[in-house]
């Protein structure tokens, strides 16, 4: 794998001297349809333009692994290398003779911040299959959280579209990631949450079980679960304060968390809310076996979002305002971060321009090179930006291969 040594620029800046968060340099490796990808650019935003399936998306998915968690699709591992089965037999065995069998894939990249430059290299251990490897600086770090620490990366994608119509499950995944850019260690609460949750089910399911193995269990879910529902309440708070600050043709969205142990806390301190998780858990073993699960805990709360002006909920709403709420959401929360983090995210907005009207359209394209974090767009045709033709870079994607 490339380390983030490997890739320093050159002309690196002196800390505290630069403008806006921004990626300076770029290097991909057996990356989806990538053999290998090498960028230097500026920090100004970048447009990034081809034929569907040239590999714009996955471009953006490499820059979403600059953040914790499984990027931006939520892929396994070792579904993210690069295959070679469509190419000629020849070519497809001299490749692989060249890789090795064990090679996963690899980003690396250097990162303009406000503190200084930051070099991130990341990828798949080749022979672990879903291991993660993460080197900072030239050192291997041993969290993924010590990435949200250094950047906060957002991201909209076409699959994201629905998310107001679809089950709470894709709104609870989008709350947890605008909570990481607050929160890194958000993350690993999540993962010991849902390891505690999956043993307790697993126990119950072939019992009898011990009563002290449960218990013991059942206080671990009690404290993550209540510091997760604490965490996206504290967020939601925040960024909904926020969004009714927005001006402009994108709508103002109210926001609120929905859940039992989000309830609690409004009137319960954190321990008092533990303490009655872990009741409520101890006291549902025989329901839960049946179904299979806790029936109550975080992993059931939903994010309610509204239109603010017309008191309407989003999924009532059209596919075009649904968009732009999406949109004015994201917005928010980069204005969010730059007040508390003293820095500008990241933004990641895959075929962007698609149900935006015209004047939404131009009003994005406005607002973005006013931002201190750099913004990656992507669409088919390099007309829809054109307004952007003076304050962005402009790059084309064809077959895996990236052109000025």
């Amino acid at each position: 794998m490339l380390t983030e040594a490997q890739e320093a620029p050159e002309s690196a800046g002196a800390v505290g001297a630069v403008a806006r968060v921004g990626v300076r340099r770029l290097v991909l490796t057996d990356f989806r349809n990538y053999r290998e990808a090498r960028l230097v650019i500026g920090s100004e935003p970048v447009v990034l333009t081809g034929a569907n399936g040239a590999g714009k998306t996955n471009l953006l998915e490499a820059l979403s692994f600059l953040a914790p968690g499984r990027g931006l699709r939520g892929a396994r591992l070792d579904d993210i290398d690069r295959r070679v089965c469509a190419q000629p037999a020849r070519r497809q065995a001299a490749e692989a003779a060249t890789a090795g069998s064990s090679r996963g894939w690899a980003v690396a990249a250097t990162v303009e911040t406000r503190r200084g430059l930051v070099r991130i290299g990341t990828g798949r251990d080749g022979g672990a299959g879903e291991r993660r490897i993460v080197h900072i600086d030239g050192e291997p770090v041993r969290s993924q959280a010590a990435l949200g620490e250094r950047l906060a990366v957002l991201w909209l994608t076409p699959a994201m579209d629905r998310l107001f119509v679809e089950g709470p499950a894709g709104r609870r995944r989008f709350l947890d990631r605008l909570v990481l850019g607050l929160d890194p260690e958000h993350a690993a609460r999540l993962a010991a949450y849902e390891r505690a949750a999956r043993e307790r089910t697993r126990l119950l399911r072939e019992g009898p079980a011990d009563p002290g193995w449960l218990a013991a269990l059942e206080e671990v879910m009690a404290a993550h679960g209540v510091a997760i529902a604490a965490a996206r309440r504290e967020l939601t708070r925040r960024l909904d304060r926020a969004c009714a600050e927005t001006r402009g043709p994108f709508p103002r969205a109210r926001l609120a968390v929905l859940g039992a142990l989000e309830e609690w806390l409004e009137t319960m301190p954190a321990l008092a809310a533990e303490e009655r998780f872990a009741r409520a858990l101890a006291e549902s073993r025989q329901r839960d076996a049946l179904i299979g699960g806790a029936a109550i805990g975080p992993h059931h709360s939903d994010l309610a979002v509204s239109l603010r002006e017309k008191e309407l909920p989003a999924a009532l709403a059209s596919t075009g305002e649904q968009k732009a709420l999406l949109i004015s959401i994201l917005l928010a929360d980069a204005r969010l971060l730059r007040a508390l983090r003293g820095e500008a995210p990241l933004l990641l907005l895959d075929e962007i321009a698609a149900h935006l009207d015209p004047d939404r359209r131009a009003a994005l394209f406005a607002i973005l090179p006013a931002l201190d974090g750099q913004a990656w767009l992507t669409g088919t045709e390099a007309a829809l930006f054109a307004p952007l033709r003076a304050s962005a870079q402009f790059l084309s994607v064809h077959d895996g291969t990236i052109v000025r």
